[in-house]
């Protein structure tokens, strides 16, 4: 019988270790390389099918919080790293974080419409709605009144055309004055007023992040269904892929063609995050060319960065070493990606 039980009891800390080492959470993050969609299969463009061969991928990025098992192996393999909760979820919540990330994602398919159409010369508006609330600082008077998706349409009373007017209104404002803030939450309008607090040194203010809520109308109409991928960091790969579609134009000539970065209205191209993780992802599925993006460090950068690498120079490392055969392309701008493409056959 003791006999039994001690086998027993050896198999049953077998299982209590396995499951600690696969269950128990850890307060980190661990990052590593995703998945690569096929654009054409997310982007529908009435009348202007994807004629040609080859892809634009869309890059991501895993993130998962991090297990004692997968801390290890991450810790083993150098295409992973490991995060702080914090600097992933920036104290959100896992709801609202996810919120964030859509919001994200919806902001820079937005971007990548206007942009595309607009180098294209078709048609297409924008209509401004307001901002979103990304964040709530814990100190702000609108704590537990305003929530992260929530859509500001006016402060006051005042309505505005860009965030710069909201943000230029608060300002003028005083510490403890009460601001009323006109909000959407699921369609339907709500108002709360509170005094405004000390957000800064010598500033009042709401105590909220934001970025503006816009919605692109182009003429010729177009469906974009990424799925679970959230952020901003394909806009650019959007772009590129909306614009080969209604121009017709082969900017692919029958390549996989891996990229990343952030694109605003004027078609400029912005840094991301996990790009190395990317690269990797890139090569797995087979690109031949991955488009990073590029933006000069400042001074200031530089000065408090020794050691600063831009999003082209970690690719262009990365691909160095895990993948020598892949043509990494330095972008600052939506126009050097197309000129780049079609000088690439």
């Amino acid at each position: 019988m003791k006999k039994w039980l001690k086998k027993y009891l050896i198999w049953f800390a077998i299982l209590i270790f396995i499951a600690i080492g696969f269950l128990w959470p850890l307060p980190n993050y661990i990052e590593g390389p995703g998945d690569a969609a096929n654009l054409s299969k997310i982007v529908n463009i009435k009348n202007h099918p994807d004629k040609h061969k080859g892809q634009f991928m869309l890059m991501s990025v895993s993130i998962a919080q991090a297990r004692p098992f997968t801390y290890l192996y991450a810790k083993l393999n150098p295409y992973y790293s490991i995060e702080p909760e914090e600097a992933v979820t920036g104290g959100q919540d896992m709801k609202e974080y996810s919120k964030v990330q859509q919001i994200y994602m919806d902001g820079s398919i937005n971007s990548a419409i206007y942009t595309a159409y607009h180098q294209a010369h078709k048609a297409v508006k924008i209509q401004y709605r307001g901002i979103y609330v990304m964040s709530v600082m814990k100190n702000s008077k609108f704590k537990n009144k305003l929530r992260v998706g929530d859509v500001v349409v006016a402060l006051d009373g005042h309505h505005f055309k860009s965030s710069l007017g909201f943000i230029k209104y608060v300002k003028q404002q005083k510490y403890g004055q009460k601001l009323t803030v006109t909000y959407k939450r699921n369609g339907k309008l709500h108002k709360v007023t509170e005094p405004l607090g000390m957000i800064s040194k010598h500033r009042a203010g709401i105590g909220i992040s934001l970025t503006d809520d816009i919605q692109v109308k182009p003429a010729i109409p177009i469906k974009v269904n990424p799925g679970q991928v959230g952020g901003p960091s394909g806009g650019l790969m959007f772009s590129l892929q909306i614009y080969s579609q209604l121009t017709n134009k082969n900017l692919r000539h029958g390549q996989k063609v891996a990229g990343t970065g952030t694109v605003d209205g004027l078609g400029n191209v912005g840094e991301i995050g996990g790009i190395d993780k990317k690269v990797i992802t890139a090569k797995k599925h087979g690109a031949k060319i991955f488009l990073a993006p590029y933006v000069k460090p400042t001074k200031y950068i530089l000065k408090y960065e020794e050691d600063h690498k831009t999003n082209y120079q970690l690719a262009k490392a990365t691909a160095k070493k895990y993948a020598p055969s892949m043509k990494v392309i330095p972008v600052k701008t939506f126009d050097q990606a197309v000129s780049a493409l079609e000088k690439n056959k």
